[in-house]
């Protein structure tokens, strides 16, 4: 088989860790990939953000499957152009992947549909706004209705900052605040069949205690030991069959993956949000553990033969990822300074140029992540932050406590 991996960042590094181990991957193309990605793939060039160029590309390096990573180019229209050739591509159509580009969209869906989700508003002026937000009251959560590359949610007890990112935005959902421990599920679907993968936790605020504005993630592990016995089955159930059954009852029926992102309430599981893609950095850490050929599961989602594929295999243990950030990141991420230390097995690129001379990069907010398995919760994360310390990046910064609150048992699901 021949692969052709949109995307170059840490998400598609772990991509394509997993489908060059998979025997049945002749070749792997990666566009416009990045460093990381160069040593298990062959780079083209890529505008990912141009459905036609994605499609042309996909033609010229006669690819068997197409895997589009990021959200940009599936709101835009790449897995329709792409499909529009003949070739089978892992990734939702445009109108489908209007979950994650509509956060009004969704809620529509999710209404529709029964699913469990937070009350909402959407607003588009300073007045509905307020109005929304006393509603609800504090702790405030506005999200920008649009894309926003993971970072256009603010949390709040500050009303007035709550308003500011409102107005920043233009047109909000306003939501009533979900208490409870979070956790991302991934589904591989074809639009008919779904299959649930280990579910994860991230790290979105930038600092230690989740303090700090929202990024884009700053770590994950997996598997939840706290979470709690039979929660993916209940998802599968009341999130995941009826909103697929919601999408192809409006004619445009979801085949990709599809992220569930939850709060684990009083009241039972709540979705949060839907993303159209893997979710970063989850990714790096799901996927670790993932024993099952990756690239047999995506082709069989792509191809309509989901429902046919082996049941996963899993492999025993525990993953964790740390996320290594530029000096600034996220408000204003300073690029270009040298790196050392990432070259070892486990280090995901997540934003990084080489130099002419091979001189390593940063070149983005997200810079690196370091990636382990282990025995355990508490072996892959001594494993992870042995990679992080390793890594030399002037004015880098990280979070000390990914998934220390899970090891030492201190997550409390609530009443």
């Amino acid at each position: 088989m021949r692969v052709l991996l949109v995307g170059g960042g840490g998400r598609e590094h772990a991509l394509a860790l997993g489908l060059a181990s998979d025997e049945a991957v002749e070749a792997l193309i990666a566009a416009p990939g990045n460093p990381g990605i160069a040593s298990v793939a062959e780079l083209r060039e890529l505008d990912a953000a141009d459905p036609a160029a994605v499609a042309a590309l996909a033609v010229d390096v006669r690819a068997d499957l197409v895997v589009v990573g990021p959200e940009a180019p599936l709101v835009a229209g790449a897995a329709d152009a792409v499909r529009a050739k003949g070739i089978a591509v892992f990734g939702p159509s445009a109108e489908a992947a209007r979950l994650e580009g509509s956060k009004t969209f969704a809620k529509d869906v999710m209404t529709a549909a029964g699913v469990p989700t937070a009350r909402a508003y959407t607003c588009t002026d300073a007045a509905s706004t307020a109005a929304a937000l006393d509603e609800f009251g504090a702790p405030y959560v506005v999200k920008n209705d649009g894309l926003a590359a993971g970072k256009g949610v603010v949390v709040t007890d500050d009303r007035a900052r709550a308003l500011e990112h409102a107005a920043e935005c233009g047109r909000v959902v306003v939501e009533e605040y979900l208490a409870g421990p979070e956790v991302s599920l991934f589904v591989v679907t074809d639009g008919e069949a779904a299959v649930p993968l280990l579910p994860a936790q991230d790290f979105k605020r930038v600092g230690d205690g989740d303090t700090g504005p929202n990024t884009g993630g700053m770590g994950a592990y997996a598997p939840l030991p706290w979470a709690p016995s039979g929660l993916v089955d209940e998802v599968m159930r009341d999130v995941v069959h009826p909103t697929l059954a919601e999408m192809r009852r409006r004619g445009t029926p979801f085949a990709g993956l599809l992220y569930v992102g939850l709060a684990i309430t009083a009241a039972g599981p709540r979705v949060i949000e839907f993303n159209a893609r893997f979710g970063d950095p989850e990714t790096q850490v799901v996927l670790a553990l993932l024993e099952t050929p990756l690239a047999g599961l995506l082709h069989a989602a792509a191809t309509g033969t989901l429902a046919a594929h082996p049941p996963l295999r899993w492999r025993d243990g525990a993953a964790v990822t740390v996320v290594v950030a530029a000096e600034g990141y996220p408000a204003a991420p300073r690029s270009g300074d040298p790196i050392t230390g990432a070259d070892r097995p486990g280090v995901i690129h997540a934003g990084t140029r080489r130099d002419p001379d091979g001189t390593l990069r940063s070149a983005g907010g997200r810079v690196l992540c370091g990636t382990a398995t282990g025995a355990d919760l508490a072996a892959a994360r001594d494993a992870a932050y042995d990679l992080v310390r390793a890594i030399e990046l002037a004015g880098s910064h990280h979070r000390t406590d990914i998934a220390a609150a899970a090891i030492d048992s201190r997550i409390v699901l609530p009443a």
